[in-house]
């Protein structure tokens, strides 16, 4: 009887390391919020010219809520697309309409990314959220 236990118990230490270990190699997921209806978009750059010279960078920095479930998939399978009109637009805006001396217009950059995200998706129902506007000038 105690030479069963012992087998026992060293059968349960040996296995233990690797149940533990197999735990252990599920990675974290850092989520930005709870909300199942939004979608996170990796930061978006671009380049700042004045007289056919590059002089910084504009950042963006967005995230697109879409609460219907279909569409938010839809959006989702897209995202490859999605980002580059998004940053094929940022290039255009930040080479023609941004200035060094001036803030960005945000309320323009929203209304560009919610004509580009419509357009993409073929309807209304994702609503762009802007996160965040930054200039980083080099001069």
């Amino acid at each position: 009887m105690r030479r069963t236990l012992f087998l026992t118990t060293l059968c349960l230490l040996a296995i233990a390391p690797a149940a533990l270990a197999g735990d252990a190699k599920k990675a974290a997921v850092h989520k930005v919020t709870q909300s199942k209806s939004y979608l996170m978009v990796d930061p978006i750059y671009a380049t700042i010219v004045t007289g056919e010279r590059p002089i910084g960078l504009l950042m963006v920095g967005i995230g697109i809520d879409v609460p219907d479930d279909a569409l938010r998939k839809e959006a989702d399978t897209a995202m490859p697309v999605l980002r580059d009109g998004y940053v094929r637009n940022m290039t255009i805006f930040a080479a023609t309409a941004v200035r060094p001396s001036e803030q960005p217009d945000v309320g323009s950059i929203a209304a560009r990314l919610q004509r580009v995200t419509d357009r993409i998706l073929g309807r209304k129902g994702a609503r762009v959220l802007l996160a965040q506007v930054a200039m980083r000038l080099s001069h």
